[in-house]
């Protein structure tokens, strides 16, 4: 049997020191299904450590305040990763970002590589923003700052 790996290691540390893409899987509050959620706001806070920020309003609060457990997938460093972990608001509100978002540390129980047998991911996704470019750079910096205060 494989080691459980409880934290990220110096690779995908280091891909998650900046704005990335990653799906933010939980359990739906009202019919107990998985639910799946694209998420850019997040980086490695420490090795055992994940924090990302989402509008208050978003079902995904409701979902990780009934249950906690959360699965964040990576697609980068070559591979797919499953994240594991338990969530935890770090802030209810950020400061000085102009829209009321929550702050959720996911506390890393496993890391492991969902990549199918054989195969590495060559080039890692990439995602452009549709709204003024510029806009998207202030709030960007806006969250990030916020977040690394939380």
């Amino acid at each position: 049997m494989a080691e459980t790996i409880t934290v990220l290691s110096e690779q995908l540390f280091a891909e998650l020191q900046a704005e990335s893409f990653a799906l933010l899987s939980t359990i739906d509050h009202e019919s107990g299904a998985p639910s799946t959620n694209a998420i850019s706001w997040l980086f490695a806070k420490d090795s055992g450590t994940v924090r990302f920020a989402l509008d208050q309003r978003s079902r995904i609060v409701a979902n990780i305040r009934k249950n906690p457990l959360v699965n964040l997938t990576f697609v980068g460093a070559g591979s797919v990763h499953a994240i594991y972990g338990e969530a935890r608001v770090a802030a209810e509100t950020l400061e000085g970002v102009p829209f009321k978002l929550a702050c959720f540390d996911i506390g890393i129980t496993a890391v492991r590589d969902a990549m199918f047998y054989g195969a590495r991911i060559s080039v890692a996704p990439e995602y452009e923003k549709t709204y003024d470019k510029r806009a998207a750079e202030k709030l960007d910096t806006q969250v990030f700052d916020a977040m690394k205060k939380a």
